[in-house]
This record gives structure tokens, sequence and C-alpha cells, in this order.
């Protein structure tokens, strides 16, 4: 079988879905790889890199596309409102697409892919369960936003993040606080309190406050806390308004007083619940930045532009958007890692077997030769 992996089409997405160090793997297992010229440039990865694990390097995207069995892919279908529609017209009829989807988004891409007799697998719907956790892209791309928001924010910030003490006098630390103790929230976390500043966080799951102190941050409680703010596979649950009402009420008395404040709440498949007023934002000192890594799902903060940085009234509010892919280097090792994992988990005898009795396969599998499996991208 042929795997084949091309440049990612999506704008602005710099990350590749295999890089050379996995290629050894999927080769033993049978798999010949076809790689696009350019395919992983942007990344770090160069050509040479791929030529010297045995891939085939293509210049043409379009004979990829029509000759592999497995496209492997960073973003594919929904989830590349780019090229998504246009790559799946191009597909080997009955290819198998892995990739991130955004199979909660309606797009036409699916049904693109059904008339192809493709199957699809859409990694973010991986289950958090023990097995699965080394294919998990969800995580892994989280950990690394969390990471990076906090560099955003200690570059923007017009105050340095340590206490120092100088001949000239003593330097306070910046005070930052983090709301969405998830991946990218311990990961921004951890980032800070290595960069010397007071810390803190808060989350509606009261589970995770024993994380946040593991990681020298106070977790801060509102009296709102509640089980059934988490679903059975640890995300966080979509509240009513009333619910994000008063927790905004009692936000607003923590967030005045921080440097910096770093927003990650979401739930899949939705848009992200406002946390942050414009009222809010208004009680902050000038100075003052909020990082939204929520951006792209409309933002926690009620004034964020996605893809913008702006100041509004001497606060910096940050909306980034696709933060992964700004480190893709990294980024790509470990989604290469993700995938590449998820891929070989499903060979069997030498093929390829989606076999739904797999509680991973099932979970992912949203499309089987042209028949849609799950009802987020069945056609309404």
């Amino acid at each position: 079988m042929i795997v084949g992996v091309v440049k990612e089409g999506f704008q602005g997405e710099q990350r590749v879905a295999l890089v050379p160090a996995h290629v050894d793997g999927l080769r033993k297992a049978g798999f010949e790889i076809w790689v696009q010229k350019g395919a992983g440039e942007a990344a770090g990865y160069p050509d040479e890199g791929y030529r010297n694990r045995g891939c085939r390097l293509v210049e043409s995207r379009e004979e990829i596309l029509r000759g592999v069995d497995v496209l492997l892919a960073v973003r594919a279908a929904g989830a590349n409102p780019t090229t998504g529609r246009e790559d799946a017209k191009a597909l080997k009829e009955g290819c198998l697409v892995i990739g991130q989807l955004d199979p909660y988004t309606p797009d036409d891409s699916f049904d693109t892919l059904a008339t192809r007799k493709a199957s699809a697998c859409a990694l973010e719907l991986l289950p958090r369960i023990t097995r699965a956790q080394s294919m998990d892209v969800l995580s892994s791309m989280a950990n690394l936003s969390g990471y990076k928001a906090v560099i955003l924010a200690a570059e923007a910030l017009p105050r340095l993040f340590p206490m120092m003490m100088t001949a000239a006098g003593t330097l306070v630390p910046a005070k930052v606080f983090v709301i969405g103790a998830g991946v990218a929230g311990l990961q921004a976390l951890a980032t800070a309190r290595r960069l010397g500043a007071v810390t803190s966080a808060y989350d509606v799951r009261p589970a995770v406050k024993e994380q946040v102190e593991s990681l020298g941050a106070r977790f801060i409680e509102l009296g709102l806390e509640s089980k059934e703010a988490e679903t059975i596979g640890g995300y966080a649950r979509a509240m009513d308004e009333e619910f994000y009402r008063r927790q905004r009420e009692k936000l607003g008395e923590v967030i005045a007083g921080m440097d910096v404040v770093i927003t990650t709440a979401s739930v899949p498949g939705k848009k992200a619940p406002v946390l942050i007023t414009r009222e809010m934002v208004e009680q902050m000192a000038p100075g003052s930045v909020i990082v939204d890594i929520a951006a792209e799902r409309g933002g926690n903060c009620e004034l964020t532009k996605p893809g913008e940085r702006y100041t509004y009234k001497g606060v910096m509010i940050i909306g980034p958007v696709n933060l992964a892919s700004t480190v893709p280097f990294h980024a790509s090792q470990l989604y290469s890692k993700n995938i590449t994992t998820f891929l070989l988990s499903i060979v069997k005898n030498g093929s390829v077997e989606l076999s739904e009795e797999d509680e991973v396969v099932k979970s992912v599998l949203v499309m089987r030769q042209g028949s849609f499996l799950n009802d987020l991208i069945k056609p309404k």
C-alpha cells in the first residue's frame, strides 16, 4: 500500500503530517511512502531527509492524491477550507484520509469525499483512554499552544515576569492567571512559572485543582465548580448562559488584579464561551495582556479579534490562531508520532483494517467507502 503526504494546503499552515524519523516504522509495516517535494520545508524538514529514508519524492500534488491508498494530513476536509474540497475531488477512489477533519463544522468537502468512496478518520474524535494517549493530536497541539501563549504574553507585557532584586531596587513578579486548566492551560501555568511569574488558575472542573497546585499555582475557587461541568472523556461541558453570567461576575474581581490573563476554555464543536466582557477588560490595569487561545472558536474574550492583536484602553488583546503551527518543527514531530501510531495500530497482516469493534477506530471513523458513519458530517 502507498501512503502519501502533500504540502499542507490550509493558508498559513507550516506543519507536515509525517517527519523523516517516523518513516522507517511505516516502511517496516509494508508501506511505500510518497512525499510531495517541499512538504516539510516550512517545518524544518528538507526533502533530503525523506529521500534518505527511502521515500519517493513527487513534484505533483495531484499525482500523490490520485495515486496513494492512504493520505496523511494535518488539516483535511472541513479543517482545510482553503484546498480541502479540491483535494477531495482529486483523491484516488477508495482512499483512506487520516488527519484533523473538523467534523463539527458542516462542510461540503465531506460530500465530495463520499463521491470518491473514500474512508475518513477524524483524529479530533480520539477517545481519552490510555491506549489512545500516544495518538492524541489535540493534547499534543494544545501542549504547544499553552507554551507559545505565555511566550506571546511575555513579549507583549511591558514588564518582566520574574522577581529581580537589584541594586536599583526590587522588581515584583508578574501575576499570570489562566482560565481553563486543560492541557493548554496546565502547560501555560508551567511555562509562566518557569519564567518566574506568580501563577493562578480557574476551571469549572474541581478535579483539576490538584493538577494546578502540583505546578505551584493557586487554584481560584468561585463556588461554581461542579462535577457536572466535565464530560466522561474529561473535556469541559457546555453550560447554560446563567452559569456563564454568574461566572463572569466572579471572574471580574480576579482578573482586575492580573498582569496577564490566558484563556483556554473551549467545548468541542461549539463556540467558545465568553468569559471576559468589555467591562471586565476596562477594569484591568493599562499594560495588562490577554492571550485568548480560544480565538479560533470565537474567543473567550468579548473583544478578541481572531488572528489579530490590538490595544483596548491600555490592555493588549491577542487572538492567536493555529498557535501550534507557529512552532512547526516540534509540532510536526509530535503530530507525526500521533498519526503514525494510529496508522500502525490499524495495520493487520500487511493491510489496513478499520474494525469498528476497536474502540479507537469506532470513535474516529466518520466515513467508510463513501458511507457516512457519524451524524456530525451527515448531510442535513
